[in-house]
């Protein structure tokens, strides 16, 4: 008995897999996820500054007689307005600006989480705190042993100054901060030893002395005096505008890195895509990354540091509600626009739809976005969130002649590849490794403190 064997499947052309090999794949340039749409580089309007350098002089501002202590700040650094010390009640009417400086200069700036003590009710009261930004709440046992408040203090308000007097004394309440809080605190060894060194100060800090107002704008700026309406040969008032002696300058800011390409690579393998050209434009994507991130959380000159104290406001819920953007908006003239992390944006729509509320969107260079009030809600996910689930929201307006928020650049760059940016050959190594230098140099201004607003510790994941 014989068998067949079944027959068996022969090959009957060319298959796939082979013929791949004498084909052109047909391939994409190299994709990046890493590339967001970087909203704020392409909104904000960008200024030469020649020098590596931009200089913004202000008019002088500051508001006495008003009990309340003004700050200003350069990224996170703060520092109270010598003058403003004149609010403290022992040093009313006290006007020797060189030894008011040399007292502003001694305040140490200090920092506080929600919850966190500042001072401590029974301990020696040795220190003056100023309330540069956030919320603190005083508090007491009350009569019964639980703990009543006496009070809540939040920017520009002050504690401690009973110091001044040099009387013992220990501190009637205890302070815990709220919100995050940024204080200027004053110890009391600190001041002795000036005291001791200013015949002025001694002679005047037990007088209580009326204090006159200086003529100011409702923006707190030094008055313009003029007159309107007269009749006849009228006296007309002498003035001028009077200027910040020492403008904040702005230094160009600077990112780069050394690309380095083997000579091999770009000989033999540049077809059908130069293999420099993307290499170049992927690096290029990283630096303008990374140009964003610094525009805003830089401590120097990013925005998040750079917004004036009385520009930043709290969430009257935690959520961000129409509420809250309506006081936003409300606190500038011609808001161009604000910036949230894409989670903020998500909460944000979550409680208007809680509130039956559907706000238009609107459409910015050929893309939809969000919109309030006609305003764009971008996105932007350099805008941190905390481990809390907390953000903030920006809101700005822009451009030299709004007196808004501006960029800085230099352009006309020895082997520029795009404004601002240069990439440079930096040779080639005996390994015959090439290495280009690529760097981007920027900064951003905020020209009046107005033009820029911040919604802070707004929570996200309710």
């Amino acid at each position: 008995m014989t068998t067949t064997e079944p027959d068996v499947e022969r090959q009957l052309s060319l298959g796939t897999s082979a013929a791949r090999q004498l084909a052109t794949t047909t391939k994409t340039p190299p994709q990046m996820q890493g590339i967001t749409p970087r909203w704020l580089l392409s909104m904000l309007p960008w200024v030469e500054a020649t020098g590596g350098s931009y200089r913004v002089n202000r008019r002088l501002t500051y508001t006495i007689g008003d009990g309340r202590v003004s700050f200003t700040n350069v990224g996170a650094d703060v520092r109270v307005v010598p003058q403003e010390l004149a609010e403290l009640a022992l040093l009313r009417g006290f006007d020797d600006e060189d030894t008011l400086t040399a007292l502003a200069d001694r305040f140490v700036q200090r920092e506080y989480s929600p919850g966190s003590v500042i001072v401590e009710r029974g301990t020696p009261l040795d220190q003056v705190v100023l309330v540069a930004h956030g919320k603190v709440v005083k508090v007491a046992p009350g009569e019964y042993g639980d703990e009543i408040t006496l009070g809540s203090m939040a920017d520009g308000d002050h504690f401690g100054d009973e110091m001044l007097s040099g009387i013992s004394r220990n501190w009637p309440f205890t302070v815990r901060a709220t919100t995050p809080v940024i204080a200027l605190t004053l110890r009391s060894e600190d001041f002795a030893d000036l005291n001791g060194r200013s015949e002025l100060m001694r002679t005047h800090v037990h007088d209580m002395l009326a204090l006159g107002e200086k003529p100011q704008n409702a923006k707190g700026e030094s008055e313009i005096g003029m007159s309107s309406g007269h009749d006849g040969e009228f006296l007309l008032p002498g003035t001028f505008a009077d200027y910040e002696t020492s403008p904040r300058e702005y230094e160009l800011a600077v990112a780069q890195t050394l690309l380095r390409v083997h000579t091999r690579v770009t000989d033999l393998y540049n077809d059908p895509m130069n293999q420099l050209d993307e290499q170049i434009r992927l690096t290029v994507q990283a630096l303008r990354e990374r140009q964003e991130h610094d525009m805003i959380n830089n401590r120097e000159f990013g925005l998040l540091h750079n917004a004036g104290l009385k520009s930043r406001i709290q969430t009257r819920s935690g959520p961000p509600t129409p509420d809250d953007m309506d006081e936003l908006v409300s606190r500038r003239r011609k808001t161009r626009f604000f910036l949230a992390h894409p989670r903020t944006i998500a909460a944000f729509g979550r409680e208007c739809t809680r509130r039956g509320i559907y706000p238009e969107g609107t459409v910015v260079d050929g893309k939809a976005v969000s919109a309030w009030r006609g305003v764009p809600l971008l996105p932007c996910d350099k805008i941190p969130v905390t481990e809390a689930g907390t953000s903030s929201i920006l809101a700005m307006r822009t451009g030299v002649d709004d007196h808004g928020v501006i960029g800085l650049y230099q352009t006309k760059l020895p082997d520029e590849y795009e404004p601002g940016l240069n990439v440079r050959f930096d040779g080639i190594d005996d390994k015959a490794i090439s290495s280009y230098l690529v760097s981007a140099y920027y900064s951003v201004a905020v020209l009046v403190p107005d033009a820029l607003g911040v919604l802070e510790n707004v929570e996200i994941t309710r």
